[in-house]
């Protein structure tokens, strides 16, 4: 689905640059509000709802994926992330734990509500503590989770479409059994540095299309935004455990053939 520059399906190619999601909390009309902005380190409740143009707080949405709200979480310097599903009561107030540390924070809230597509809203929260900074770790093409391996294959550029295939072995053997997780073999979610432009991004096929096998490798189709250096988390599961791989990739500017013209490549005068 692609869906307000939030979402790419890789399951229609993915082809066509969209603007990111998340760095508004605001979009057509809809907010994201949360109880408190503020809170202490540790294993804490974070309270939200999501707004409608009305002010009034949404209580229907469409589910995507099986959820009708996916919540990442992540501290300011990529480092934290949690990808998880809240509940929602009665009054549409939802809520999760979520393991916090100090420093500055971004929540995303992605959802669809009807009659609208898929959006994806971010805010800023702030937990109190002595923050330590880490940097973003250097590019790398291969992750570790326990025993698990994940092997990233494809390069990232800036406005096109670029095919990024995971590999998953477990001891040095190819995972074949991977277990649908929120209706896919995995989920992707890119966080641009700098200001954590957000894309959500689905594979190419999808378990029991007949042609999509489960493992070793999983496959996208994602076109970044602009050239840069990106957090990529992904999501997989097997043997009824949900792990996730974190991998620093830089996009590549794409330069096109206008971009070798003579005229441009002499500031724009002829010879």
């Amino acid at each position: 689905m692609k869906n307000h520059g939030v979402h790419e399906d890789s399951s229609d190619g993915g082809h066509g640059a969209t603007p990111p999601g998340g760095l508004s909390v605001s979009e057509h009309g809809y907010t994201l509000v949360l109880d408190s902005t503020i809170f202490f380190s540790g294993r804490q409740k974070v309270a939200f709802r999501v707004v409608d143009p009305d002010g009034q707080a949404l209580t229907e949405f469409v589910p995507v994926h099986g959820k009708e709200l996916h919540f990442i979480a992540i501290r300011r310097d990529m480092t934290g992330f949690q990808h998880v599903h809240p509940v929602m009561d009665e009054v549409g107030t939802w809520s999760i734990h979520l393991d916090l540390v100090p420093g500055d924070w971004r929540f995303f809230a992605d959802f669809q509500p009807h009659p609208h597509e898929t959006m994806t809203l971010g805010i800023d929260a702030s937990v109190a503590g002595i923050y330590e900074p880490h940097p973003l770790p250097e590019p790398v093409r291969i992750a570790q989770i326990g025993g698990y391996t994940v092997t990233l294959a494809g390069e990232l550029s800036a406005g096109n479409p670029s095919e990024l295939t995971f590999d998953v072995t477990l001891d040095t053997q190819s995972v074949t059994t991977l277990e649908p997780y929120l209706g896919a073999y995995g989920h992707l979610v890119a966080l641009r540095s700098g200001d954590l432009a957000y894309l959500h991004v689905h594979p190419q096929g999808e378990p029991g299309d007949g042609t999509t096998r489960p493992g070793p490798k999983v496959s996208f189709f994602v076109t970044a935004p602009s050239a840069g250096l990106y957090r990529l988390h992904l999501d997989f599961q097997h043997e009824g455990t949900v792990h996730s791989a974190h991998f620093t990739v830089e996009a590549a500017k794409v330069i096109t053939a206008s971009q070798h013209s003579p005229a441009l490549l002499n500031n724009g005068h002829h010879r």
